[in-house]
């Protein structure tokens, strides 16, 4: 079965990543080598092993744009949001053997000197009938 993974950031993350002003400290040239080497390491053992279906990043929250009905006709907000604090950075999508092995996987992306940080494991469907 398949099962997305789902990686949150906020603009502050997006921030300290690029070295823009932050009330976060940057990350050194260091610390984001060693991220993307985690990150490499973990999509290649998955292609190995034949679980990865697909993985990217997203760009920053500034970029994103929200589309909604008003009236039935669509309103266009541009991000970041400032309700949102955290928003989908990137996502993996896994096709395992069952949620046990999804979140196994996923537990290697939460960074463990981030206290609070987590990621979000959901099955994906496959159809309709999977709703029932």
């Amino acid at each position: 079965m398949k099962y997305m993974i789902m990686l949150y950031g906020s603009q502050q993350d997006y921030d300290m990543l690029s070295g823009r002003p932050s009330p976060k400290p940057p990350m050194s040239p260091e610390q984001i080598a060693a991220m993307h080497e985690l990150m490499g390491r973990i999509h290649q053992e998955l292609v190995e092993s034949g679980e990865l279906v697909d993985a990217n990043g997203l760009t920053a929250p500034v970029h994103a744009r929200r589309v909604q009905l008003k009236g039935g006709l669509p309103v266009v907000t541009d991000g970041p949001y400032a309700e949102s604090q955290e928003v989908l950075a990137g996502y993996t999508i896994v096709d395992v053997t069952g949620f046990d092995r999804a979140t196994e996987i996923a537990a290697r992306f939460v960074n463990p000197d981030a206290e609070g940080e987590y990621v979000d494991v959901r099955p994906v469907l496959d159809g309709v009938e999977d709703l029932h």
